[in-house]
């Protein structure tokens, strides 16, 4: 009997990631979802395919041994899938996490397996699963006779994931393509003293931050980077941005600012670093991902957060003394993305800016004190911005 996955988010990195390594590791693999029109396709469609887009060819997977569940509807079944699962993972956006937790938590609290769940999310956001993991506590998704034991139900770990998956073309239903390169890295130390699930794509760690920040600092910062100023000059896709020699500077001058972050603060080499951030610049520079700067440069609020790509390292910068012009001037272009079409964050940006004075700005939308020593910089140019709207 193969081993089963409950994954939450039947999306493109769903399909295209999570799943996909789930598969080739032997997982049946359980689609949760609230979007009926997927959950029939997923239900009706017995494989779908994964392209992994490279310069030197494509490879196409083909996955198979899955089902689909509603949880809208069929809330029941979720909770039976999860009572006798091997992990559930996730992959809604930040801002979902928080509906799923207590179907997560009513499952967890029915299961009897010998060897707890394991729960880790797959979202861009640091420390997910502990995100998900403080929902699915609180006393009206978990009673508190049972919270203290629930480590014996199930385990939470935090995971770094990293994969690239653009747009895809609109007549192609379940089929998903994405970039070859992928990075799946999860803290091991939950599980103990148990052994965490065998899950060949993971790379399971003792100490999981420096992964988060490289990845967070170097793949988030450079691709954003890139998508807000190639916006501004009209450019298309990520690669058409970086053959703009100012624009490739500036992103190059934005992750020269992080990666001095990193190296110090995590004793990464410079050598490893300097390798990793080619590697980077290579990967978001592929022409054959047709990877679109709207969509690269989507949900400006979030991505302009405190522990976010942009204002997560300046404030560690600003705070050693250390430069951060260039993540300064990123910011800018980002407080620059608004009224995009099909997305409602940069919407709500637009109106904040027309609506609110700078220092709230920075405190509601940056997460940051009139006591940090980057405040009045960004004071100053969403001032300018706003000064430019006018």
């Amino acid at each position: 009997m193969s081993p089963k996955a409950v994954h939450f988010g039947g999306g493109n990195i769903g399909r295209g990631f999570v799943a996909e390594k789930l598969h080739e590791s032997g997982f049946e693999v359980v689609f949760v979802d609230v979007v009926e029109k997927l959950i029939e396709q997923l239900q009706h469609t017995p494989e779908y395919t994964v392209t992994e887009i490279d310069g030197d060819g494509d490879k196409v997977s083909t996955i198979t041994n899955y089902k689909a569940v509603n949880s809208k509807d069929h809330e029941a079944d979720v909770v039976k899938e999860i009572s006798s699962a091997d992990i559930v993972t996730c992959a809604v956006g930040p801002t979902v996490i928080r509906l799923i937790a207590p179907l997560i938590a009513k499952a967890i609290d029915t299961r009897t397996a010998s060897l707890p769940l394991a729960v880790i999310a797959c979202e861009n956001m640091i420390g997910a699963t502990d995100t998900l993991a403080g929902y699915i506590k609180r006393p009206q998704n978990t009673p508190e006779d049972r919270l203290q034991s629930i480590s014996e139900r199930a385990r939470f770990a935090n995971s770094a994931i990293d994969r690239i998956v653009p747009g895809q073309d609109p007549d192609a239903g379940l089929d998903v393509k994405i970039e070859s390169f992928y990075e799946w890295v999860v803290d091991k130390t939950p599980f103990a003293p148990h052994n965490p699930p065998e899950v060949d794509a993971i790379k399971w760690v003792d100490d999981l931050t420096p992964y988060i920040e490289r990845k967070l600092y170097t793949v988030n910062t450079g691709h954003a980077a890139a998508a807000y100023y190639g916006h501004a000059r009209g450019k298309h896709t990520i690669a058409e941005a970086l053959e703009d020699k100012e624009i490739h500077a500036i992103v190059r001058e934005c992750l020269a600012e992080t990666s001095h972050l990193i190296v110090n603060k995590h004793g990464i080499s410079v050598s490893e670093q300097n390798e990793y951030v080619e590697k980077i610049i290579k990967r978001i520079s592929n022409p054959h991902l047709e990877d679109v700067v709207e969509r690269v440069g989507r949900a400006p609020l979030r991505k302009l957060g405190r522990q976010e790509r942009f204002v997560g390292p300046a404030h560690h910068l600003a705070e050693q003394g250390d430069k951060y012009t260039a993540l300064l001037g990123a910011m800018e272009q980002a407080l620059n993305f608004v009224d995009v079409e099909g997305d409602d964050e940069s919407f709500e940006l637009g109106k904040m800016l027309k609506s609110m004075d700078a220092p709230s700005i920075v405190s509601k939308v940056c997460g940051l004190k009139n006591s940090d020593r980057m405040f009045a910089e960004v004071e100053a140019i969403v001032q300018r911005v706003q000064k430019k709207k006018k």
